[in-house]
């Protein structure tokens, strides 16, 4: 399995993830905050199943982009995976004819734009030669993270979450785990402005970290630009023995 962290700034784009997308084998993305404005036409068009964690900005913003870029006439287009929750804010709130054309609607009267799928908990789902498992995280709004299997191998993708239960209990009984992507999103000094938006501190990633089984390689993503120089001291700090902190554009084997 093949995962990149796409990046979103011209500079420095190893470090700076300030929308979130995370791309499997070059065709299937976890979340489109910055989807629709990264690599060639082409590259999108690769892109056949996006699923979607949650409905807030930094992981939805360019799904409507991504969607028109891809758009040929053909009977093929993407699928959107996604909770109830997601689907009904994305109809509501996106594709609503206001703040952007009701794809679902036109894809009925035209070679269709998109596909929405919804999603259960846990519930597996197959897409691309991945089985994919949603499991409930605990956000301000319903969340899913994802556990996604090619093989003998799985990661886990914690998306964003403050501390959460039931995503650790699967991660203890899934068989041929390898990796977890863990947010870590404000610094230590700000674990009140953590907890009210049911985020994560390093302290906090630590406590989560523990409950995962041993072995298990630890990415460290979501890091708010404006304070990562500290995230990642204090990350290190930490002294996990398998954690890696994540950066943009780069290929991780698992």
């Amino acid at each position: 399995m093949k995962i990149r962290i796409l990046g979103t700034a011209l500079q420095d784009t190893a470090r700076r993830q300030y929308a979130s997308t995370y791309l499997i084998n070059e065709t299937v993305a976890i979340d489109a905050g910055c989807l629709g404005l990264w690599g060639s036409a082409e590259q999108q068009e690769r892109v056949r199943h996006v699923l979607l964690t949650h409905s807030h900005a930094d992981h939805i913003a360019t799904l409507p982009l991504f969607l028109e870029t891809v758009w040929t006439p053909a009977p093929e287009c993407p699928t959107v995976h996604a909770s109830q929750a997601t689907l009904s804010t994305l109809r509501r709130h996106v594709f609503n004819e206001e703040v952007w054309p009701d794809f679902e609607a036109l894809s009925e009267r035209m070679p269709p734009f998109v596909r929405f799928r919804e999603t259960e908990l846990e519930v597996p789902f197959e897409v691309e030669g991945l089985q994919v498992t949603p499991v409930q995280v605990h956000h301000a709004v319903p969340t899913q993270g994802y556990v996604v299997r090619e093989g003998d191998q799985a990661v886990i993708f914690g998306s964003d979450t403050g501390p959460t239960k039931r995503l650790w209990q699967v991660a203890r009984e899934t068989p041929g785990l390898k990796a977890v992507f863990l947010e870590a999103s404000f610094p230590n000094q700000y674990q009140r402005v953590a907890l009210a938006s049911l985020h994560l501190t390093p302290e906090m990633f630590a406590h989560e970290a523990a409950q995962l089984p041993p072995g298990v390689r630890i990415f460290a993503i979501h890091l708010k630009v404006r304070y990562r120089d500290v995230l990642e001291r204090e990350l290190r700090a930490l002294n996990l023995p398998n954690l890696e902190i994540a950066e943009c554009e780069r290929d991780y084997e698992m």
